[in-house]
């Protein structure tokens, strides 16, 4: 016996999006989050079309519209600039938002719950429930206290972020071989807080004024601060001897004086973490359960995103449930990894060997020295690192790709 059709274990991105298309399907999901929104997460808050298309589908382009509304990427990178506008890609909206997770993660919590699903707060599931080798559900701790719960369900669901402590009880475990990232981020009052160009900064630099493999940004937020950040491969070989607080310190030290950022301007301490990359958590799937976004590993190498990834994979990890619910067939799980493997191989394996390439800050330095003097090449890096290339271009960006590494062996 379930007492409901699915659980889905974790409220961030990934779990709320899979819960709202399961609950927008008719069925009966459990969504569970430990902590209680609004709540901080630390992130970049950049929604790129890619995200900004999931959130429309789900209802959401009118509280969206709300928030701080922006036309493209400025990069810089050696005295240079270039403005990018997002590329018109059909199905994709060619504008992205700024908005911090304190808000963005409540929204569409909500709309999980407006679609049906049941939504408990502060609630910690602790342990899977396992039926003769099955996982039929978890042990669910509340923080008002009280004893654990035993809360069964036909599917389960792990979207419990990037440390994942439910998954690895499940044997998920992240792939060594792949890349990942470390990145941290604060917010800073900005007299530029209001510009339609979120800023990446290609030649990020320690405080000795050593070209890193990461990049720097400043995302103006709209609402008097910006959101600064760092973010660092773990393909630099040296990248566990970095201290990402000092780096931090020395990116607002470097970037340009017109933002305002300083320690004075400051809204609190920066805060960091690791970014598992390019599906590296495995397995996604077992005969009873799926997992998703960041606890799968599932944020792009090439530009750290997560948001668009944990959305989309929520959604694919809902049709997958649903088929199996509606089929009364558990083996329709495996259309789950089916789907990933024919949404993402391709170019996770490209960003995989691109990251692999770049993490040596010589051939970073040659690489986008070279890109920066040629917009045509610099939109074409924008399109491939924002995952908004048309069907009709895959074949051209595996050229792009190679024609980089034989660039990077040349020098």
């Amino acid at each position: 016996m379930a007492d409901h059709d699915v659980i889905v274990v974790g409220a961030g991105p990934s779990g709320s999006a899979c819960a709202y298309w399961l609950a927008e399907a008719g069925h009966d999901v459990l969504l569970v989050e430990k902590k209680h929104f609004p709540r901080e997460k630390t992130c970049g808050d950049g929604l790129t079309p890619r995200a900004v298309k999931q959130l429309d589908d789900m209802g959401l382009a009118d509280q969206l519209s709300h928030h701080h509304r922006f036309h493209g990427l400025r990069s810089i990178a050696f005295g240079r600039t270039l403005e990018l506008e997002w590329p018109a890609t059909p199905g994709f909206p060619t504008h992205g938002y700024v908005v911090t997770r304190h808000d963005l993660d409540a929204m569409v919590a909500e709309r999980a719950e407006k679609a049906g699903a049941v939504l408990w707060q502060d609630t910690e599931a602790v342990a899977p429930i396992v039926d003769r080798g099955l996982v039929r559900g978890a042990v669910l701790q509340r923080k008002s206290g009280g004893a654990p719960e035993e809360v069964r369900a036909r599917y389960l669901v792990v979207a419990d972020g990037a440390n994942s402590r439910f998954g690895r009880s499940l044997g998920t475990s992240r792939d060594r071989s792949y890349p990942q990232g470390m990145a941290i981020r604060g917010y800073f009052t900005s007299p530029r807080h209001d510009e339609p160009w979120i800023e990446s900064h290609l030649d990020v630099r320690d405080a000795n004024g050593n070209v890193l493999p990461g990049y720097g940004w400043i995302f103006p937020v709209g609402d008097g601060r910006v959101n600064v950040g760092v973010g660092l491969l773990s393909t630099f070989n040296q990248w566990k001897q970095v201290n990402t607080t000092k780096l931090m310190d020395a990116f607002v030290d470097w970037a340009p004086a017109s933002w305002g950022i300083s320690p004075a301007t400051s809204c609190g301490p920066a805060t960091g973490g690791r970014l598992p990359m390019g599906l590296s958590v495995g397995p996604h799937a077992g005969p009873t359960y799926l997992v998703v976004g960041d606890a799968a590993g599932a944020i792009n190498p090439f530009n750290g995103e997560g948001i668009a990834y944990a959305y989309e994979t929520g959604r694919f990890a809902a049709e997958a449930v649903a088929l199996a619910l509606t089929t009364d067939d558990g083996l329709a799980l495996t259309t789950y990894d089916e789907r990933l493997k024919a949404e993402y191989d391709l170019y996770y394996k490209v960003a995989r060997a691109f990251v692999r390439i770049i993490g040596r800050p010589e051939l970073m330095r040659v690489l986008v020295g070279t890109g920066m003097h040629s917009r045509t090449l610099m939109e074409w890096v924008l399109r491939i690192m924002a995952n908004l290339l048309r069907p009709d271009e895959l074949g051209p960006a595996e050229a792009a790709y190679r024609a980089v590494a034989a660039l990077a062996r040349v020098a």
